[in-house]
C-alpha cells in the first residue's frame, strides 16, 4: 500500500534543512514543470552560499572540513545500523574538527579492474565507469561473470563492449570466485565489484584484491538498503535494514581495506545501454494509447540518475582514494521526480499531446504492486550530499532530455510496433472501473 503523506510534509521535508572456468582475454535543457521534478537543492536565499562552496570544493580551494561551517555533516564513522535516534542525534551535533582533506585528483594512472555482472540495470554502471576511466588515461580491465559466448553477451551494453577494447581496454569472462585465474595473474591497484551483493559473492574478490596488494576497493552496494523513513531523502548515515546483503559486504569492507575503501549506493538509473525496463514501461503504453496504471496517488518521490553521472562519480572517488577513503556515497542525482511525472515526462519525450494516468490501490485491485509497476509504491530517493562534500561531484542528469534519448533508442528498436500483452493493466482497470482499450495503437 502507497505510503501517504500530506503536501504540507512533502514541502516541509523538501524544503527543510537536511537531517574457475578458463577465460578469454580481448586487448586491444528544457526544464519541466516544478509539480514534476523536485530539486533537493536549499531554497532560494542558500542556492548562492551552496554554489559558492561546491564550486570551491571542485576547485581544490576548500577543504571539506571548512566546508563543514556552511552545511550539515554527511560523514560518520560506519555504523549501516544506526537508530534513527543516534541519526538524529549525531545531525543535530556540531561537526568535530578534523583535518582537511584535499579533494584534488592525486597523481599517477591506475590499474583497474571492474568485476561486472552479466544481468540487471547495474551491468552499464560498469561499462559507463571502463570507459571514463579509459579516456582518463588509466588501463582497465573488465571481468565479466559468465561466459563470453553466452546469448546474455548479445545484449547491450556487452554489445558494445568493443566500444572499451577500441580505446584500449581489456575484456575477460570468467568465475569471481577465482578472479586470480580469470585475470590470468595481473595485477590492480583498484577493483570495483559491480556485481555481488551478498558477502558470499564478495568475499573471494575481496580476499584475493587484499592478498594481492590492491590498495583501493570500491563496491556497488544499493540505496534499497535503507530503512524506510518518515524524513526523507535518505542520507548517508541513516539508519539500514541489517538482514540486506550489502550491508555485510560494507561491514567486511571496513574490517579488511580500513580506509582503502568505499561503497556506493544508485538508485534507478536512465542511459544508452540499460536493458533493464524502466523508461520502457512507459513507453509501451504511452505509444499504444493506452492508460498508464500507477499505484497510489502518484506524488511518490523516487531519484533517476543517468549512468554517467554513477561512472563520474566513481571515477573521482579512483582520483582521490583519499577523500573517498572509507565512506558511503549516494550514488545518485540531486533532483526527485513524481511517479506521475515520469509519466508525463515520458510522453513529453514520445512526443504524445498527453497521457492518461489511473490511480489504483494494489491491494484492492488484487495485484502486485512488484510485478505491475517498475518503480517502489512509496517515497524513495536520497541525496549524493557526501559526494559533493568529499568528491566535489556535481550531476548532470537532466531527466526531460534523458528520456529523449532513451525514446529514440526504444523507437529504432522497433518495440512500439510489436504486439504485447497488458493482462494486468487490463485488470487494475476493471478494479476500478474502466473499460480497457478495445484495441492497441500499434500493436499488430
Amino acid at each position: 500500500m502507497a505510503t501517504k503523506l500530506g503536501s504540507s510534509f512533502l514541502l516541509s521535508s523538501l524544503t527543510a534543512p537536511p537531517k574457475s572456468p578458463r577465460s578469454r582475454v580481448h586487448h586491444s535543457s528544457p526544464h519541466p514543470p516544478s509539480s514534476l521534478i523536485f530539486s533537493s537543492r536549499p531554497p532560494m536565499a542558500f542556492a548562492a552560499a551552496a554554489a559558492s562552496t561546491a564550486t570551491a570544493l571542485a576547485s581544490g580551494r576548500l577543504s571539506a572540513s571548512s566546508a563543514q561551517q556552511r552545511r550539515p555533516s554527511s560523514r560518520a564513522s560506519f555504523s549501516p545500523g544506526a537508530s534513527p535516534r543516534a541519526v538524529a542525534a549525531r545531525r543535530r551535533a556540531a561537526p568535530a574538527a578534523r583535518a582537511a582533506v584535499s579533494v584534488r585528483a592525486e597523481a599517477g594512472k591506475k590499474r583497474v579492474l571492474v568485476v561486472n555482472t552479466n544481468s540487471g540495470g547495474h551491468a552499464v554502471i560498469g561499462f559507463y565507469f571502463a570507459k571514463e576511466l579509459l579516456a582518463a588515461g588509466h588501463a582497465v580491465t573488465v571481468l565479466t561473470v559468465g561466459d563470453e559466448a553466452s546469448d546474455k553477451m548479445k545484449k547491450p551494453p556487452f554489445s558494445r563492449f568493443s566500444e572499451l577494447t577500441s580505446a584500449g581496454g581489456k575484456t575477460v569472462w570468467g568465475d569471481p570466485a577465482d578472479v586470480g585465474a580469470a585475470v590470468g595473474g595481473a595485477s590492480f591497484d583498484v577493483v570495483l565489484d559491480n556485481n555481488g551483493k551478498d558477502l558470499d559473492a564478495v568475499k573471494p574478490v575481496v580476499d584475493w584484491a587484499k592478498s594481492s596488494g590492491v590498495g583501493q576497493f570500491l563496491f556497488i552496494s544499493s540505496a534499497g538498503i535503507y530503512r524506510p523513513t518518515e524524513e526523507p531523502p535518505h542520507v548517508e548515515g541513516d539508519a539500514v535494514k541489517e538482514s540486506a546483503g550489502h550491508v555485510g559486504v560494507e561491514k567486511y569492507l571496513a574490517e579488511q581495506f580500513a580506509g582503502g575503501w568505499a561503497s556506493f549506493r544508485p538508485q534507478y538509473m536512465i542511459g544508452s545501454g540499460n536493458n533493464k525496463d524502466c523508461e520502457e514501461w512507459f513507453f509501451d503504453r504511452i505509444v499504444r494509447g493506452r492508460p498508464v496504471p500507477i499505484p497510489g496517488n502518484g506524488m511518490q518521490l523516487t531519484n533517476i540518475t543517468h549512468v554517467r553521472d554513477l561512472a563520474s562519480m566513481l571515477a573521482l572517488a579512483v582520483g582521490s582514494p583519499g577523500a573517498a577513503a572509507g565512506r558511503v556515497f549516494n550514488c545518485v542525482s540531486d533532483r526527485a521526480v513524481t511517479l506521475d511525472g515520469m509519466a508525463r515526462l515520458c510522453a513529453a519525450a514520445a512526443g504524445a499531446a498527453a497521457v492518461e494516468i489511473v490511480h489504483y490501490d494494489p491491494a484492492a485491485a488484487g495485484v502486485d504492486a512488484k510485478k505491475a509497476f517498475p518503480f517502489r509504491n512509496m517515497h524513495f530517493y536520497a541525496e549524493p550530499r557526501a559526494a559533493k562534500e568529499a568528491l566535489g561531484w556535481a550531476s548532470t542528469t537532466n531527466l526531460p532530455e534523458d528520456l529523449k534519448e532513451r525514446y529514440a533508442e526504444y523507437a529504432a528498436s522497433g518495440r512500439g510496433g510489436k504486439a504485447m500483452a497488458f493482462d494486468i493493466d487490463d485488470k487494475i482497470l476493471a478494479a476500478v472501473g474502466k473499460a480497457p482499450p478495445c484495441r492497441d495503437r500499434t500493436s499488430k
